[in-house]
């Protein structure tokens, strides 16, 4: 990834933290805590005037990967 495209998504990392401090708070808390496999993460979506969508997964070992291999560009 080029320097430019990094900090644009830093920037856009940080203003989302700043504009939703609760949910940003709420998923590094899981992501530090470690999401162990087996773990199920679920997903509600309620646009305005529409019935609530939902979707989950399980975590398997190759999202354990992913998320281990993200956190460690960020070092």
């Amino acid at each position: 990834m080029n320097p430019q495209t990094m900090m644009q998504l830093m920037g856009a990392v940080s203003s989302f933290r700043r504009e939703h401090p609760k949910f940003a708070q709420f998923t590094e808390l899981m992501i530090r805590s470690g999401i162990p496999e087996g773990s199920v993460i679920e997903v509600t979506v309620t646009k305005p005037g529409e019935e609530p969508v939902t979707a989950n997964m399980k975590v398997l070992p190759s999202d354990i990967e992913l998320i281990n291999a993200l956190r460690n560009m960020k070092s």
